[in-house]
C-alpha cells in the first residue's frame, strides 16, 4: 500500500505529515523554518524528517500534495514582482474602478486599441504593431497580465497580444480571460495583474518541491491547493498562481474537518502573518460568492470564503500615538528576534548587549534588517543600490543599514519587494518570554522586549515595567484583535440582517463588548458565538484557550493542529471547472461562448448541446491531466428564458461542468 505526503508552506514554517493510503490516519509529521530566498532547504528539512519519522519509503509514496500561504501572505504585504499590464479596448478611467489602480501600485500600462462587443463581435481592430513599439520602451518588468474589452466573450485579442509578448520578451503572461469566465473587465484585469505578480513565487515554491521530490526517489505527481480547497496539477499552478490564493486557509478547512469531525464550526487559522477565518458549514467549507478578498482586492479567483487579517505570530507590535500607550499587532510581519538570533546569535546578542548599556530606548527601535537574496538585485535605484550593499553581507542593525532620511523608504521597498526583511519585537518573542514555547532563543527575545519597554507612551512614561509585564500585554493584544476577527466574520456571515452597520464596528460596539462582559445592572447583557472554533496553528494552543473564554464558545485545539494545513492538502479531492455563456446577438442566433473562438447556432437547444458537450469535454480532459480516470461530472445550468404570449422566449444561459474525484496513483 502506498503512502500520502501533504506539505505545506507558510511565512515562518513549512509543515509536512505523512498519511497512510487511505487517509485514516496521520503516520508522522515535521516542521522546518521556512526558508528564504532558497525555500529547497525548507521543504527539504520537513519533508526528509516526516517521511523518516513515518518509517517508510520515498519509492512508496503515492501521491504528493502541497498547500501554500507565500501567495495569500504577498497580497497581504503588498510583496510581488513588477508587472506590465496590456488594457486593450478600455476607457482610461475605467483603470480606477475595482482597485486596479492601487493594485498596479504604479506599475506601467500599455493601453491599446481593440476588444469586443458583448456579443463577441470586433469593436475595433488591434493593432499588433502599435504593442510591439510600447514593449521597446517598457522599463524591466518580470511578467505580462493581458485584458481586453468582453474578452470572456471573444479572446482573441488576448491571446494575440500574449503570443506577440512571448514571443519578443520570453516573459510569463497572464490572459484575463483564461482566469475567469465572468464579465467585469477591470475586475478581470485586477485578477490578472495580481496573477501575473506572483508566478515567480509560486513557481520556484514549486520548483524546490519538485527538485527535492526527484532527488530523494518520489516519483508521484505534484499536486497543489487551490484557493476552493480543490486539487489542480503544479503545472497548473505555475501558469495560474491566483488560483492559489487562500491555499494554505483551504487546506486548513480541510485538515480541521478531517481532524475533529465536526460539521459546523468557525475555524481560526493563526499563522506567522496572518489569521485566516472561515465558516464550516455541514462538513464542508462556504465558498465566496463574490471571488476570494486578499489584501484588500476583490478578485474573480473562486474560493473558500475566508476573512484574512495581517495578525499573527510574527506580527509586528506597534504603539498607538496617544497618551495610553496602547498596542496594535500587524499587519506587518516581522522576523522575531528570537529566531534571528537562534540563526545569527553573534549578531543579536552583542548588539541587544550595547543597546541596553545605554539609557533610553535606540533610534532604531532595537530592530534588525536581513537581505532575502542569493546575490546582490539588479534593476534598483540608486539609494536602494546603497541599502542593499549595507546588507550584502548578512543581517545588520536597523541603526547600520538606515543612516539617512532617504534609506529608510529604500529599505522598505525592498522588504515590499521581499528582497530583505525587518527582525523585531512580536508576539512570537513574549511567547518566549512568558515560556508558552521555547522553540527559539528565549533569552534573546528577554532582552529585545526589555529594550522596548523604554518606549515612551504619549504621556511620557514607559509602556512597561519589565519585559513580562510587556509580554502579557502583548498576548492579551493577540486574545483581543483574535477575538475582535472572530465577532466581525460571525457578524458579517450571520444570516441575520444587522441593517447598514459594518461587521467590525458591530464587533467594537458597547452593546457587543457588553455583551461578551456579561454586564449585569438595570440591562443584563450576554453574547457568545453560536458555534464552536477550531483553533489551528503552530501557536494556536498559546492563544486561543483566552480567545474561546471571551466569546463564550467552545474552542477546538486538535492533535496536528500545527499541521493541519499539510494534512488537508493531501485529503482533498480533484475538481476541475469549466464555464461558458449563450447569448442571443439577434433572431434566429444563439451564439456559444467559451475560451475558443464564439460559434453561433440556428435554435436554442443545439447551443445548450454544443456548450454543454465542449464544456464536458474540457473538464473531463483537464480532470485526466490531473490523475482522475473516472471523474464525476455535473452540470449546472442557469437559463435565461420566460414565456411570453404563450411562446418560450430564450435570452442566455450560463452553464457550468465540474469533474471530481480522487487522483489516482500516478508517478512522473
Amino acid at each position: 500500500m502506498g503512502y500520502l505526503l501533504g506539505v505545506d508552506t507558510g511565512g515562518t514554517y513549512t509543515d509536512a505529515a505523512v498519511l497512510d493510503g487511505d487517509a485514516t490516519a496521520v503516520l508522522a509529521k515535521a516542521k522546518a523554518l521556512t526558508s528564504r530566498p532558497d525555500l529547497a532547504l525548507g521543504v527539504a528539512e520537513a519533508i526528509d524528517a516526516a517521511i523518516a519519522r513515518a518509517g517508510v519509503a520515498a519509492t512508496d509514496i503515492d501521491v504528493v500534495s502541497l498547500s501554500t500561504t507565500l501567495a495569500t501572505n504577498a497580497l497581504v504585504e503588498g510583496q510581488g514582482g513588477r508587472i506590465a499590464l496590456i488594457f486593450i479596448g478600455f476607457d482610461p478611467q475605467e483603470l480606477t474602478r475595482a482597485g486596479l489602480q492601487d493594485a498596479l501600485r504604479g506599475d506601467p500600462v500599455i493601453s491599446l486599441a481593440g476588444g469586443h462587443t458583448h456579443a463577441g463581435t470586433e469593436a475595433a481592430p488591434f493593432d499588433a504593431n502599435d504593442l510591439q513599439t510600447a514593449l521597446q520602451d517598457l522599463p524591466a518588468v518580470t511578467g505580462f497580465a493581458v485584458a481586453a474589452s468582453f474578452a470572456t466573450r471573444n479572446p482573441a485579442h488576448e491571446i494575440a497580444a500574449a503570443d506577440l509578448i512571448r514571443t519578443a520578451t520570453g516573459l510569463p503572461v497572464t490572459c484575463s480571460h483564461e482566469l475567469s469566465a465572468a464579465l467585469g473587465g477591470p475586475k478581470r484585469a485586477l485578477t490578472a495583474v495580481l496573477n501575473a505578480r506572483l508566478i515567480g513565487m509560486i513557481a520556484g515554491l514549486i520548483t524546490a518541491v519538485e527538485a527535492h521530490l526527484t532527488a530523494i526517489g518520489v516519483t508521484a505527481r505534484l499536486m497543489v491547493v487551490r484557493g476552493d480547497g480543490a486539487l489542480i496539477p503544479a503545472d497548473m499552478a505555475r501558469t495560474r498562481p491566483i488560483e492559489t490564493i487562500l491555499s494554505g486557509p483551504a487546506a486548513s478547512v480541510a485538515g480541521a474537518a478531517w481532524l475533529t469531525q465536526q460539521r459546523d464550526a468557525m475555524i481560526s487559522d493563526i499563522g506567522g502573518t496572518t489569521t485566516d477565518i472561515c465558516q464550516l458549514q455541514n462538513g464542508a467549507p462556504r465558498i465566496d460568492p463574490q471571488g476570494a478578498m486578499v489584501g484588500g482586492f476583490r478578485t474573480m479567483v473562486e474560493a473558500v470564503a475566508m476573512r484574512t487579517w495581517g495578525l499573527g505570530g510574527d506580527s509586528a507590535v506597534n504603539i498607538v500615538p496617544g497618551l495610553n500607550g496602547d498596542l496594535r499587532l500587524g499587519p506587518r510581519r516581522l522576523m522575531p528576534i528570537a529566531l534571528l538570533a537562534q540563526t545569527h546569535p553573534d549578531l543579536v546578542h552583542p548588539e541587544l548587549d550595547r543597546a541596553l548599556a545605554q539609557d533610553g530606548p535606540p533610534l532604531d527601535g532595537g530592530q534588525f534588517a536581513l537581505p532575502l537574496w542569493h546575490h546582490l538585485p539588479g534593476n534598483l535605484d540608486k539609494r536602494e543600490a546603497i541599502v542593499a550593499e549595507r546588507l550584502a553581507a548578512g543581517p545588520a542593525r536597523m541603526g547600520d543599514v538606515v543612516t539617512t532620511r532617504l534609506d529608510h523608504p529604500a529599505l522598505m521597498r525592498l522588504v515590499t519587494r521581499g528582497l530583505a526583511m525587518i527582525a523585531g519585537v512580536t508576539p512570537s518573542d513574549a511567547a518566549h518570554v512568558l515560556g508558552l514555547t521555547d522553540q527559539w532563543d528565549a533569552d534573546a527575545a528577554t532582552k529585545a522586549l526589555t529594550l522596548f519597554t523604554r518606549t515612551r507612551r504619549g504621556d511620557g512614561q514607559r509602556i512597561a515595567t519589565d519585559a513580562t509585564s510587556l509580554a502579557q500585554t502583548i498576548i492579551a493584544q493577540v486574545t483581543t484583535q483574535t477575538a475582535d476577527c472572530l465577532l466581525q466574520a460571525a457578524f458579517a456571515d450571520d444570516t441575520r440582517d444587522w441593517g447598514d452597520t459594518a461587521p467590525d464596528r458591530l464587533a467594537a460596539h458597547p452593546l457587543t463588548m457588553a455583551g461578551l462582559d456579561h454586564h449585569n445592572g438595570l440591562i443584563r447583557t450576554q453574547l457568545s458565538l453560536g458555534v464552536p472554533v477550531i483553533g489551528l496553528g503552530a501557536s494556536a494552543a498559546s492563544y486561543y484557550g483566552a480567545v474561546g473564554d471571551r466569546l463564550g464558545t467552545r474552542m477546538i485545539v486538535p492533535d496536528h493542529a500545527d499541521v493541519a494545513n499539510a494534512i488537508g492538502a493531501v485529503v482533498g479531492q480533484v475538481v476541475m471547472q469549466a464555464s461558458g455563456t449563450i447569448t442571443t446577438p439577434g433572431a434566429g442566433r444563439f451564439t456559444v461562448h467559451t475560451d475558443d473562438a464564439p460559434q453561433t447556432f440556428p435554435t436554442s437547444a443545439a447551443a445548450l448541446v454544443a456548450l454543454e458537450a465542449s464544456l464536458t469535454a474540457t473538464a473531463t480532459t483537464r480532470a485526466a491531466q490531473a490523475g482522475v480516470t473516472d471523474p464525476q461530472i455535473t452540470v449546472t445550468r442557469d437559463i435565461n428564458a420566460a414565456l411570453i404570449e404563450g411562446q418560450e422566449m430564450f435570452f442566455g444561459a450560463d452553464l457550468r461542468v465540474t469533474a471530481r474525484g480522487r487522483p489516482r496513483i500516478a508517478r512522473s
